[in-house]
């Protein structure tokens, strides 16, 4: 009677554990267990339950793989503690493995909860579980080391602790007896077999993060010497002054978002492929100031060439400013687009990006006067000079007189005079006066008529080609350069050219080499870099110490970090500094080659 009683008290414990199993795992209600029935080893017939007697109800083993259970693993196990199997596997099961597992499930002989959620280290108390033939935690996200007490299993015959997030040593007991694949998808540990040994050998993700820290601290400290040079040096301040006076600075960064990329280029002929922004920032690098060409003037906007795929080129300006609307900024695209005339350069399309505006035409390999006029090596001759100034004159004459409404430049010079393939001239920049502000018109030119805007135009054009006839005719049997660009003009309002070659000048040395920061300068910066970045790395590394004795949930990357031997740390500070003054080094040794 006595030996009865412990056997249904027994009995007892094990419905009380598979009771708490189920309300606290089952929230989908998937097991289809019921309590209500009290016959003797009526939990025998329950899924994923075995029993020692099918006349008592005294559990076995619990196989409960992918029934999707979710929450923690439930204390109520330790009423089941005669099971020799536990296996919890593909599930949703999270939260730590608790230290206690082996005390409530001493004759454990396979414990399997791969694949799931659990988080926290693995419990040296492991190794408490006397019987255990098999351990399967993979799959998880389990961190720290791999608890040395787990050698003590002398029973253990298969273990898996692969894609977790390990780290530290391997145990050599354990690295001797299970090959690698059962490690793998720890980028943390190190040892047989995964590695040949630990401390100055780095794992592939120590590597990782030495050399992109690295990396990461030479660009930070290039760009901070860079501000230091710009902000505090002379020429520096030189440098960004000329690039405000050129184009604007940053405006393209804009442009590259990616719906900004995907706005489509409206062109007035149909086109057999559509054209994107996209497109012509790949054509023009980006609009890289590499790319900038002299077509057309600069007050009404920056020119830049785009070189398509097949080869072929065209112009795209972006307008300096332009106040009117999209609906009216459309109008008056609708009018010049279609303007189609021998001595004009085509308008193909344009497009509308938030508030700038890009025009697109064709373009002309043979550049502007002004830059054929400069030129020292393929000089015009006379005959070349008489067509060019003809065919302009044709095409202002036409643009003047071919409609009701005249087209009135009132930006002509030199530079917004194109020649084509075959020398001809091709007018640019016509109708851009009327995008720009009346208010910008009248301090550019006073209170004109509109007579009195056509009489400038011509006025302008005689300028343009008495500069041209005169310096032939003037010519001494050598080659004389033309006027500056001031004298083409009497009105002295075409000097932003002439404006960027000063600047562009005062940012060259003494030699015509570039100016760069100095070495103190940039030794300085990468100094800052240096200690900033050994300073944050034992920070991150000591916190992540800290925090993994103390059991808190931590980033992937400071356990890794925490990992790192001090040595690693100085080594990932002054690598900058290596890295940096190498490429230093190697700026100036180029700048001298090619200068």
């Amino acid at each position: 009677m006595a030996h009865s009683g412990i056997r249904g008290a027994a009995a007892e414990d094990d419905v009380r554990c598979l009771t708490g199993v189920k309300t606290s795992l089952d929230r989908g209600h998937t097991l289809s267990w019921n309590f209500s029935n009290a016959t003797v080893g009526f939990v025998c017939s329950f899924v994923g339950v075995s029993c020692w007697n099918l006349q008592e109800n005294r559990v076995l083993a619990l196989n409960l793989k992918a029934m999707s259970l979710a929450g923690s693993v439930p204390s109520d196990l330790q009423y089941c503690s005669a099971a020799t199997i536990l296996d919890l596997s593909s599930n949703a099961i999270s939260g730590p493995i608790p230290n206690e597992l082996c005390s409530w499930l001493p004759y454990l002989v396979t414990l399997d909860l791969s694949n799931n959620n659990l988080t926290g280290g693995i419990p040296p108390t492991l190794s408490n579980c006397n019987f255990l033939n098999t351990l399967v935690l993979a799959g998880n996200q389990l961190r720290g080391t791999i608890p040395a007490t787990l050698a003590r299993l002398n029973r253990l015959s298969s273990l898996d602790l692969s894609s977790n997030q390990l780290y530290g040593s391997i145990p050599p007991p354990l690295g001797d007896k299970f090959d690698a694949n059962s490690f793998d998808g720890n980028d943390g540990l190190c040892g047989h077999p995964v590695s040949s040994r630990c401390g100055r050998s780095h794992t592939r993700t120590n590597l990782i993060i030495i050399v992109a820290a690295g990396v990461f601290g030479a660009a930070a400290s290039l760009t901070l010497a860079y501000v230091v040079w710009r902000c505090w040096s002379p020429s520096g301040k030189r440098a960004a002054a000329g690039r405000r006076g050129e184009d604007g600075g940053w405006w393209a960064e804009r442009l590259r978002t990616a719906h900004n990329r995907l706005v489509p280029v409206s062109l007035f002929q149909k086109p057999i492929v559509k054209v994107k922004l996209a497109d012509l920032m790949t054509a023009t690098a980006d609009f890289h100031p590499n790319n900038i060409i002299v077509a057309g003037s600069p007050r009404t906007g920056t020119s830049y060439k785009a070189v398509l795929p097949d080869g072929s080129a065209l112009t795209v300006k972006r307008l300096r400013s332009c106040p009117l609307p999209e609906k009216q900024f459309r109008a008056e695209m609708g009018r010049i687009g279609p303007l189609r005339h021998p001595n004009l350069a085509p308008l193909l399309g344009f497009c509308i990006v938030e508030d700038e505006r890009l025009l697109v035409y064709k373009h002309m390999p043979n550049g502007a006067l002004f830059s054929a006029l400069e030129s020292v090596d393929d000089a015009l001759d006379w005959p070349a000079r008489v067509r060019i100034g003809i065919g302009a004159a044709r095409g202002l004459a036409w643009l003047h007189h071919g409609f009701q409404i005249p087209f009135l430049h009132q930006n002509l010079s030199s530079k917004a005079i194109l020649l084509d393939e075959d020398n001809e001239a091709r007018i640019t920049d016509f109708g851009l006066a009327r995008l720009g502000q009346r208010k910008q018109k009248e301090l550019t030119y006073g209170s004109f008529s509109e007579e009195e805007m056509e009489q400038e135009d011509w006025r302008r054009m005689g300028a343009v080609t008495m500069v041209m006839l005169c310096e032939t005719a003037c010519a001494t049997g050598h080659h004389h350069r033309s006027l500056p660009s001031r004298d083409e003009a009497p009105s002295g309002n075409d000097t932003d050219f002439s404006n960027r070659i000063e600047l562009a000048n005062n940012n060259l040395g003494a030699n015509g080499s570039t100016s760069y920061p100095t070495r103190g300068q940039v030794l300085q910066a990468c100094s800052i870099t240096s200690g900033l970045l050994l300073a944050l790395g034992a920070t991150i590394r000591q916190a992540a110490h800290v925090a993994s004795v103390e059991g808190w949930a931590v980033l992937d990357s400071s356990e890794i970090l925490s990992s790192l031997e001090p040595l690693d740390y100085i080594l990932v500070a002054f690598l900058p500094g290596i890295s940096e003054c190498a490429v230093f080094e190697m700026l100036v040794r180029v700048d001298h080659i090619v200068h």
